[in-house]
Formats: structure tokens, C-alpha cells, sequence
């Protein structure tokens, strides 16, 4: 079993800046089976950033450009770096962990408000 702790989330203004940590409560295969997703007041579950084959990174198109998804394999930490943030950039954030047989951990998640 593995647990999922995320952090920093928490209230800013348009234009700023917040960082997203997720760490895992052991060491898991690689950092690269984790990611984002976003709920966000009255909405589905999104997928945020997420890392794909080889060296590549994933993001939803409203968020290209702006964040970044990055990890510390020693720590078994995945980072959500986001810049420039807007309100509808306002839910919950949930790390998950996809073991290579399908099955998903998630986080409990972390609120990200963002005032205009």
C-alpha cells in the first residue's frame, strides 16, 4: 500500500505562482507513473500534467505553457510548478500514483484558490 501526501496548495491572486508537492509513503517504481489531476467547484475530474515515454510531459491545453509537472525519483516526489495562475484555475488537486497493473492511489488532495 501506498500513501499519497500532497502540499501547497492554498489562496493567491491572478498572475501568481504556487508550487504542488506530492510525495509517496515508500519508494515506488519511478516517479513517472504519477500526476495531476484537478476537480474543479461544480466539475469533473480533469487530467492536468502527467509525464509520457521517454523524456516527454503532458498537459492540458489550458495549462500548457504555464505548468510544469517534475519529479525526484530519490525522494518519490512529484512537483506541479504552476505560473501565471487564473481563477479557473481554482480546485482541488489530486497526485495519483497508476502501478503498472492498472491499479491508481490517490492523494487527498490539495486546494488551490485563485482570486481575481
Amino acid at each position: 500500500q501506498v500513501q499519497l501526501a500532497e502540499s501547497g496548495g492554498g489562496l493567491v491572486q491572478a498572475g501568481e505562482s504556487l508550487r504542488l508537492s506530492c510525495a509517496a509513503s515508500r519508494s515506488i517504481f519511478s516517479i513517472r507513473l504519477m500526476g495531476w489531476y484537478r476537480q474543479g467547484p461544480g466539475k469533473q475530474r480533469e487530467l492536468v500534467a502527467s509525464f509520457g515515454s521517454g523524456d516527454t510531459t503532458n498537459y492540458r491545453d489550458s495549462v500548457k505553457g504555464r505548468f510544469t509537472i517534475s519529479g525526484d525519483n530519490a525522494k518519490n516526489t512529484v512537483y506541479l510548478e504552476m505560473n501565471s495562475l487564473k481563477p479557473d484555475d481554482t480546485a482541488v488537486y489530486y497526485c495519483y500514483l497508476r502501478r503498472p497493473d492498472g491499479y491508481v492511489y490517490w492523494g487527498q488532495g490539495t486546494q488551490v484558490t485563485v482570486s481575481s
